[in-house]
């Protein structure tokens, strides 16, 4: 299951603090806690976070500080990070995948591990959209237009259909929408 905060025009870059970012922290002032539990218990359900490079260092840097059942969760799961640049994974139970991706990919989803989650990770998504390996986009999409930004859904994509399984609004205006490739 991919996971993803964008906005209107399907910006995805820097939805945190990320520093030097531009739009960076277009997220904040949303909270809603509703939302909150429902990613709570997104997360809760899932067995193994895939993340790519710069999600994981995000990641990695931040949760291990942080306290409650969240930061529990994801500490605690396993983690398979995709990387060509990353020499080692030293938050606990993370494996590096340093080749063939979507093999590594494709081998864990036949495994017993349960639904895998991916957050943030944009190039890793791009190539697991690549290899038809997303079973599931679940968007969260915040009520505003940035005008500019990495977006989710590459220009150079195939055009692809999608099945709208699931839509869910919060208070803040925030929209989750559940999306599936047709046919599954």
């Amino acid at each position: 299951m991919v996971a993803e905060y964008l906005t209107l025009d399907g910006v995805m870059e820097a939805p945190g603090t990320e520093p030097g970012h531009p739009h960076g922290g277009w997220t904040l002032g949303f909270d809603d806690p509703a939302r909150e539990r429902f990613e709570l218990e997104e997360t809760l359900a899932t067995e193994t976070l895939l993340l790519g490079a710069t999600t994981y260092e995000e990641f990695a840097d931040y949760w291990p500080t942080q306290d409650g059942p969240l930061a529990d969760k994801l500490n605690a799961m396993p983690k398979l990070v995709a990387s060509q640049t990353l020499a080692t994974v030293d938050w606990t139970n993370s494996k590096l995948i340093d080749h063939d991706v979507p093999a590594a990919v494709a081998e864990a989803k036949q495994g017993e591990g349960g639904t895998i989650l991916v957050a943030g990770s944009r190039t890793l998504v791009h190539t697991l959209m690549r290899h038809d390996l997303v079973d599931e986009f679940q968007l969260l999409i915040f009520p505003l237009v940035l005008g500019s930004g990495l977006r989710l859904f590459p220009e150079t994509i195939d055009c692809r259909r999608l099945h709208l399984a699931d839509t869910r609004r919060f208070d803040s205006g925030v929209v989750v929408n559940t999306y599936t490739p047709n046919g599954r």
